[in-house]
């Protein structure tokens, strides 16, 4: 990855919320590259992240062969923020306690902001706010060394924290617009816990791939066969930008025959 910009990683645990949180994240002008729940802790190192996020995800941590990811990552010092089923699996790889207690909370939601100390990832925001909730599990322990920093009526552990470690936990979604300071939260992780940069734009990725395609082909020629499909296009359209133009390349068009035509024709009428 280049020094260019800082990269958060955003671990899938199965759910459309992914998507959802690596675009909030984007939007705060900061890289985001989503990565399996099963990919090696030393491969998500290797990405040189300055925070990783667990996303939301429709499992409970009860059921045998729910999604999990290797307990190395809390020892690598990266500041880790969990949402939802991601805040439950902190709570229980780390010793606390995550229950089905009967009073699942779903849709707007009203919360308390607990915190005896100053919290990095609510700051300044008003100790009462709405946010959208969707579980049936709950954290009802903290693990020890975390300190409790929100509640609501039904759930006793809505946010929790180890700022020693930066290690952070949400019952909520902040990254759904039904939570109006959401993306406030959000950015207090990226800036105030991880120290990342806004410097990302989506020319940021494109400077990137150009550069990338440069250094493997150097100063050889480029074939481009395009065949009017999505990927080919963007591939097309990074060769013939003025900072790849010194790179002498050919393109080829793929055209479906005549056969082709006529064949896709007599199937549709048939």
């Amino acid at each position: 990855m280049t020094d260019a910009f800082d990269t958060v990683l955003v671990v899938d645990f199965g759910a459309q919320y992914a998507q959802l949180i690596a675009r909030r994240v984007r939007e705060a002008h900061v890289y985001s590259e989503i990565v399996p729940h099963d990919m090696p802790v030393a491969e998500m190192l290797a990405l040189r992240p300055k925070g990783i996020v667990f996303s939301g995800g429709p499992a409970s941590v009860h059921v045998a062969g729910a999604p999990s990811l290797d307990s190395a990552v809390y020892g690598t010092g990266v500041p880790i923020l969990g949402i939802c089923y991601g805040a439950q699996l902190v709570a229980r790889q780390l010793g606390g306690e995550v229950a089905r207690t009967g009073r699942g909370e779903y849709g707007r939601t009203a919360l308390e902001v607990t915190a005896t100390a100053p919290s990095k990832l609510f700051g300044d925001l008003p100790p009462k706010q709405d946010v959208w909730m969707s579980h049936a599990d709950s954290i009802v322990v903290a693990p020890a060394g975390f300190q409790v920093t929100a509640r609501t009526d039904e759930v006793p552990v809505a946010a929790l924290e180890d700022p020693g470690r930066a290690i952070y936990g949400v019952q909520f979604h902040p990254e759904v617009a039904h939570t109006p300071r959401g993306q406030e939260i959000l950015k207090h992780f990226l800036f105030d816990v991880c120290g990342c940069r806004p410097t990302w734009t989506m020319t940021s990725i494109i400077e990137q791939s150009i550069d990338t395609v440069r250094s493997q082909v150097g100063d050889a020629r480029v074939i481009c066969g395009l065949s009017g499909g999505v990927d080919s296009a963007v591939a097309a359209a990074l060769r013939s930008s003025r900072a790849s133009s010194s790179t002498p390349a050919s393109c080829a068009r793929a055209r479906p025959s005549r056969w082709s035509t006529r064949s896709t024709a007599t199937r549709a009428s048939s």
